[in-house]
């Protein structure tokens, strides 16, 4: 005698939710604030950024170092109006980044969610398939029992 009935391919329809894309739901939910944390974000850890930081600060030292006396605008020692700018810039991008990477584990959180659902959903799928072959071996083990008969 049968085990119990597997699922039948409709009802494993019928139990399926559609798939989502993760990484489009959450771009659209981003309001614009949010995409400039992201943007910023992605964009200061990279060796562009780190290379404009650099080469900004070479020139600003050099031209205060070794243009003309009347050109130079924060001179050697002082570097005063450097300092202020480069602790203004950190000061405002720490935030910015903390915002742009919690948006990125929120959207790691969404992406690690669809693939459960995901899994969950092979794995429903799967142990059915195992249901029917085990079903399919009993019938063929009667089958074979009957014939010998």
């Amino acid at each position: 005698m049968l085990k119990h009935t597997p699922k039948t391919l409709e009802e494993l329809r019928s139990l399926r939710t559609p798939i989502r894309n993760t990484n489009i739901d959450v771009r659209r939910q981003l309001r614009t604030l949010d995409r400039l944390a992201l943007w910023t974000t992605e964009n200061v850890g990279t060796m562009g950024f780190f290379l404009i930081v650099l080469a900004w600060t070479i020139l600003w030292l050099f031209w205060n170092i070794l243009a003309p006396i009347e050109l130079r605008f924060d001179p050697y020692p002082a570097f005063a109006l450097w300092l202020f700018i480069s602790n203004m810039v950190q000061i405002l991008l720490m935030p910015l980044i903390l915002v742009g990477q919690n948006l990125q584990s929120a959207h790691s959180e969404a992406r690690a969610q669809a693939d459960f659902e995901v899994n969950v959903k092979a794995e429903r799928e799967i142990e059915t398939i195992l249901e029917h072959l085990e079903n399919q071996n009993d019938l063929l083990v009667k089958m074979s029992e009957n014939a010998g008969k």
